[in-house]
């Protein structure tokens, strides 16, 4: 049977509601057993002014990005500012990368909330400064597919052994995540296989947005889900798209992604929806 959610989905689906995850100091707290994988993880953390929290990487390399806020991320005897940004819908963000096997805080003066986007790795990379002015800013398509994309920890931007993680923001009443498309063979110089995690922000009061993913085999993840603010959906394997935005309401979403393969983003489009795709 399907991996399959509908409507307002479930916590034990593909499409997790706002606070379906939450656990211990974390709004949201998605890992691979939870998620039912091996690779990909998101955490979110809110922290009051003067707040901090502290973690251990173990076994995984970790990108702490802010939504909205300031904050000072030490990463072992590694000490990085991160100016921030007021909300996701701002501007891109500095960013800071945290190393497997390290013990981190976060203390932010003035409070915000911070994600945590990280994967499984075998390489201990050196902890590291993202600067916001070099985030390549990508803009994709045209007319309703329209959208903006921060390549910020993209494949060949920012150097991790497996994670790659992004960020999409689509105007109002536009479609990405278009044409469909998926990433669940390794497949070599056609497609890597990576679990994908979508975490979603409406811009707005009441917004909300559309998620599809479809089945690319027998008994594959199929979901439907309307999102709002605070929303996931994952990603396990599937056509993927399109993602779709209320009109007067942009969206933005947080991509995660890894596997077991080379750090690649490499994808087949959906054969029957790349005619007429601007």
């Amino acid at each position: 049977m399907s991996r399959t959610t509908t409507g307002t989905g479930s916590a034990d689906g593909l499409h997790l509601p706002h606070g379906s995850t939450a656990r211990g100091p974390y709004a949201l707290d998605i890992d691979p057993g939870r998620a039912g994988w091996t690779h990909s993880s998101l955490r979110i953390v809110a922290l009051e002014p003067g707040g901090t929290h502290t973690f251990d990487s173990g076994d995984s390399e970790w990108l702490v990005v802010p939504l909205n806020g300031a904050c000072t991320v030490t990463a072992g005897d590694d000490v990085l500012p991160l100016d921030g940004r007021p909300d996701v819908f701002a501007s891109v963000t500095d960013f800071a990368y945290v190393p497997r096997d390290t013990h981190t805080q976060i203390a932010s003066g003035a409070g915000g909330r911070f994600a945590l986007a990280g994967a499984k790795c075998e390489r201990r990379l050196p902890a590291r400064y993202g600067p916001a002015p070099e985030v390549p800013v990508e803009d994709r398509g045209s007319g309703d597919c329209a959208r903006r994309v921060r390549n910020f920890a993209a494949a060949g931007t920012f150097d991790c052994d497996t994670l790659i993680a992004v960020e999409v923001v689509t105007p109002g009443g536009n479609w990405s995540s278009y044409p469909p498309h998926k990433h669940d063979e390794n497949r070599p110089g056609e497609e890597t296989e990576l679990e994908e995690i979508y975490y979603f922000e409406i811009e707005g009061t009441g917004g909300f947005g559309y998620q599809r993913v479809s089945p690319s085999r027998e008994g594959g993840a199929d979901v439907l889900a309307e999102v709002r603010t605070g929303d996931t959906v994952l990603v396990p394997d599937g056509w993927h798209g399109p993602s779709i935005s209320q009109p007067g309401h942009d969206m933005y979403y947080l991509n995660v992604m890894a596997g077991p393969g080379e750090r690649e983003w490499r994808i087949r489009f959906h054969p029957d929806h790349t005619e007429g795709y601007r």
